[in-house]
């Protein structure tokens, strides 16, 4: 069975936006998320705010360890904010590309940016610079091959609707921006894979997760939706959240958080850092009858295998 839940930040209890990654270095999967802080009462969306990015690792997935937070990402003085890294390996080098606010804010009116870092391992991270975008408030970054020596960027742009907006690269530090391409509805944390012979996009819709299939990684059909209905593990029992997708030969993993506190009815009586609380939970996709199928409850032997 994979566990449930998958992953519990020790320090502040509300890991959120989770990426899965080989660590080329010290062989094992790191899980790497936006490390919201939940302990205290917050002013506004001040425990949104303020966030560094947490690292947990584990050599086959089943057991996780917290490894602290990713140092020396400073670009200004002060405690700032970072969420949601998209981080893979390519062109010899780890690729990092993360959402930035300054300070930290209690509402949700400062402009957000991507800024994009490398690394030759993931601990020691340098600024390459922030991404020239289609606006001021663009974040959740998701990067993907889509041919050789191509790639392409989905993001969410807060001021054009929160559609996924998209932008395209040869070398991975310059950026052309292609415009809007998934605007069904507004959404956030876009995630595009390949699995079943099919490419896929999901997006948080925050009413579970949306699905697009595309042969060209332009234009999108809608799928379907999954992790919208309840699962029955232990804090399983809410909406899924903004995720990622690890595929491993014919096996396909989600890895995504939800909120426990949203289970209960009244969520005025719960304390405000477990109205907050979250957990990262992962899961089985699969591809049946030519729609993305999330078995959120399947009980499989579970055990990742070393990346490449």
């Amino acid at each position: 069975m994979i566990p449930s839940p998958l992953y519990q930040d020790p320090i502040y209890g509300a890991p959120t936006d989770p990426v899965i990654v080989w660590n080329r270095e010290e062989k094992q999967w790191w899980i790497l998320y936006t490390q919201r802080r939940r302990t205290f009462s917050p002013i506004g969306a001040s425990d949104v705010h303020g966030s560094d990015i947490g690292v947990a690792s584990s050599v086959d997935g089943r057991k996780w360890l917290y490894r602290g937070t990713l140092p020396n990402l400073a670009i200004e003085p002060g405690h700032n904010t970072f969420w949601a890294p998209e981080i893979f390996f390519a062109q010899g080098k780890y690729h990092m590309y993360v959402s930035y606010i300054t300070g930290i804010a209690v509402d949700w009116e400062y402009p957000r940016h991507i800024l994009h870092y490398t690394a030759d391992n993931m601990w020691e991270w340098k600024f390459e610079g922030a991404l020239p975008l289609s606006s001021e408030r663009v974040i959740d970054a998701c990067v993907y091959e889509v041919e050789k020596g191509r790639y392409k960027m989905w993001y969410k742009d807060e001021n054009h609707e929160s559609h996924s907006y998209a932008a395209e690269s040869t070398d991975l530090y310059n950026w052309t921006v292609v415009g809007d391409e998934v605007n069904y509805n507004h959404h956030e944390g876009p995630n595009v894979f390949s699995f079943g012979g099919k490419n896929w996009m999901i997006t948080d819709e925050w009413d579970g997760l949306g699905v697009y299939e595309t042969k060209d990684f332009c234009t999108w059909e809608r799928n379907g939706v999954i992790l919208k209905e309840p699962g029955s593990r232990p804090a399983d029992q809410m909406k899924g959240h903004h995720a990622d997708v690890l595929v491993q030969g014919d096996n396909a993993y989600i890895i995504y958080f939800c909120h426990p506190g949203e289970a209960t009815v009244d969520r005025t009586t719960l304390p405000p850092w477990e109205r907050g609380r979250a957990v990262v939970q992962a899961a089985v996709l699969k591809v049946v009858d030519g729609k993305l199928i999330c078995d959120r409850d399947a009980d499989i032997d579970f055990k990742l295998e070393p990346g490449e």
